[in-house]
């Protein structure tokens, strides 16, 4: 009876040693971190803004103007 305990004991062993040694080959994908790209609005000159509103002056258009 003992024989036959130690030879569903070692079944059972080898079945998980099988299982993990098989669960431990999957390679899993980790993406890196991605790079936002960052795009700067492009800013129309203080004198095609005064043309394209019907301004006489650019004044209030210039981005250091603090009038």
């Amino acid at each position: 009876m003992s024989n036959q305990y130690f030879k569903r004991i070692r079944t059972i062993v080898t079945f998980f040693l099988v299982a993990i040694s098989l669960a431990s080959c999957v390679h899993v994908h980790h993406p890196g971190p991605r790079r936002t790209v960052v795009v700067k609005e492009k800013r129309i000159p203080p004198g095609h803004a005064k043309k394209m509103h019907g301004d006489k002056s650019a004044r209030n258009h210039a981005p250091g103007h603090n009038r």
